[in-house]
């Protein structure tokens, strides 16, 4: 297993990254890559990736991996629920390394997929992300609505859990300091 990776970690590989490759894409990151760049997270096990174009990345990835010994994994949160739309015009820009633009995964669409997940670590990110000022409870709560029509393309995903956690959580979050919101279980 490697080492945890922080913020510093993370922005020396986007830098390698972005000097590998040589035609347009984009990378949008998520998870802990995301939490860790934003600082609510001191570090994380992987870089959660999306890459569009990626033929290109699967080159250059592996090897990567292992001078800089991350761990990388492609995933972003629209492998586990419908994206909310217009999330990439809200996917905020971190970097553009040489060809590469590297943003972060729309943070409503991050929220929502860690509400779905609801793990205690999920939970603690979406209260930092409220608390932080970079997702607003109300339109988190609008956005889960908005995202409801997509969900049988989700199979895994049941309409009335999800929108009860996301309800549950931002009911928790509002009457309860931080601290307390964070055991909520929805």
């Amino acid at each position: 297993m490697r080492e945890p990776v922080d913020a510093g970690r993370v922005r020396e590989f986007l830098n390698a990254f972005g000097r590998e490759l040589r035609s347009p894409t984009v990378v949008w990151l998520s998870g802990g890559a995301t939490a860790v760049l934003e600082g609510w997270r001191a570090s994380t096990i992987d870089v959660d990736l999306k890459i569009v174009p990626d033929a290109e990345a699967f080159s250059v990835l592996p090897r990567l991996k292992e001078e800089l010994r991350v761990n990388v994994e492609l995933a972003a949160p629209d492998q586990f629920l419908p994206p909310v739309p217009g999330w990439e015009g809200r996917s905020r820009l971190i970097a553009k390394i040489g060809c590469v633009e590297f943003r972060h995964f729309d943070l409503y669409s991050q929220a929502l997929a860690k509400l779905e997940r609801g793990f205690r670590r999920d939970l603690d990110d979406v209260i930092a992300m409220v608390r932080r000022g970079l997702v607003d409870a109300e339109r988190l709560r609008r956005a889960s609505r908005e995202i409801v029509p997509e969900l049988p393309r989700y199979p895994a995903v049941d309409p009335g859990a999800f929108l009860g956690a996301v309800d549950g959580f931002l009911a928790a979050l509002g009457g309860a300091p931080a601290a307390d919101a964070a055991s909520t279980d929805g």
